[in-house]
C-alpha cells in the first residue's frame, strides 16, 4: 500500500470512529460513556496501526489516550453528570457529549496519522510534543462534526 492509499484509508477510519465516538458521547451514564469512548479510540488506534504496519500495544494506546485526551474526558465526565438532571440540561448535555466524543476522536486520529506518516511508532510517541497540535485539531474536529455530520450540532 502506498503512503497516499494509507492516508486515505486512515482518513476513512477516523470518520467512522468519529461517528462511534459521538455515539459513545451520548451515553448518559458517565463511566459507561467514558469506557465506550476509550474503547472506540483504542480500536481506532489499533486500526490506524494496522494500516501503517505499526505494532499495536493496548497499554501504550491507553497511555496515549490518557495523555492527550484526558483533559477532554474530564470535561466529558462533567457533561455526563449534567445529563443526569432531567429536562433541557439532559438534551444539551447529550449534544455536547456527542460533539466532545467525535472531536476528541478526530484529533487523536489525526495526531497519530501524522505520527505514523512520519515513520514513527507508538514507542517514539511523545504526548508533550503534540499536545498543542492536538488542541488545535480538537477545535478543528468540532468544526468538522458540525459541518459534516447531520444531527450533531453544537
Amino acid at each position: 500500500m502506498t503512503t497516499s492509499e494509507a492516508f486515505v484509508k486512515a482518513g476513512e477510519s477516523i470518520k467512522r470512529h468519529m461517528v462511534a465516538g459521538a455515539a459513545a458521547g451520548i451515553v448518559p451514564f458517565p463511566w459507561i460513556g467514558l469506557a465506550g469512548l476509550t474503547g472506540v479510540q483504542l480500536n481506532m488506534l489499533r486500526h490506524l496501526a494496522s494500516i501503517y504496519g505499526v505494532d499495536f500495544s493496548k497499554e501504550v494506546g491507553k497511555s496515549a489516550i490518557a495523555a492527550l485526551v484526558g483533559s477532554d474526558l474530564s470535561i466529558g465526565f462533567t457533561i455526563s453528570i449534567a445529563r443526569l438532571v432531567p429536562g433541557p440540561t439532559a438534551a444539551v448535555g447529550a449534544v455536547a457529549g456527542a460533539l466532545m466524543g467525535a472531536a476528541s476522536t478526530y484529533a487523536l486520529g489525526k495526531v497519530f496519522v501524522q505520527h505514523f506518516e512520519s515513520g514513527n511508532t507508538f514507542l517514539t510517541f511523545d504526548p508533550e510534543k503534540v499536545r498543542a497540535h492536538y488542541e488545535q485539531l480538537y477545535k478543528q474536529g468540532k468544526a468538522e462534526v458540525s459541518t459534516n455530520f447531520s444531527g450533531i450540532r453544537p
